[in-house]
């Protein structure tokens, strides 16, 4: 199979840390766009990319190279995320019920996405599918990331990643042939 990090990743095993910082830097822009189209904010995106390589930098040494590095890595960031994403859910839950509890009437929110144009409207879209649904597309579509290296980066089997690319797709499609349907 071949890794072109197998080396770096060898050395940052045996405590070097300026391998690591090799591979941090080899890979942090890939990483960066991944989790920004996860999470739809440049800010959360760098929080997550700085998570994602501290754990990784935690997790090497139980690396095997079973994988590529750069799959193991898109794992950790993907995980960082989903866990990010059912915090920040939790957060919010509770942040409604007491906004609920404290005022008698709802604030009434913009919804319109600032980019109006078709990019603003397929990034909207794509942050109102479930995270897994959005882990799917974004590792396979943005990233060209095929099946069984999504699979490996989510923890599921490749039907699963097929399953949820088919429901987000029929999602995507119906939501942007509504446009009013989006936020």
């Amino acid at each position: 199979m071949g890794d072109p990090d197998e080396a770096l990743v060898r050395d940052s095993q045996r405590g070097d840390p300026a391998a690591f910082e090799s591979l941090v830097r080899r890979h942090q822009q890939m990483i960066h766009a991944l989790l920004w189209r996860m999470t739809g904010s440049v800010e959360d995106a760098q929080d997550l990319a700085q998570e994602t390589f501290l754990r990784a930098w935690e997790q090497l040494p139980g690396f095997q190279g079973r994988a590529k590095f750069s799959t193991w890595l898109c794992r950790i960031a993907v995980n960082a995320c989903l866990n990010w994403r059912e915090r920040e859910a939790r957060r919010h839950n509770a942040y409604g019920r007491y906004a609920q509890e404290a005022a008698c009437e709802a604030d009434p929110g913009d919804g319109a996405h600032p980019d109006g144009g078709l990019a603003g409207r397929v990034h909207a879209a794509l942050l109102k599918l479930p995270a897994k649904q959005r882990a799917a597309i974004v590792l396979t579509v943005y990233e060209g990331l095929n099946h069984a290296e999504a699979a490996r980066v989510l923890g599921c089997s490749e039907t699963t990643v097929s399953w949820r690319l088919f429901t987000a797709r029929r999602k995507l499609k119906r939501w942007l042939a509504r446009p009013d349907s989006l936020p």
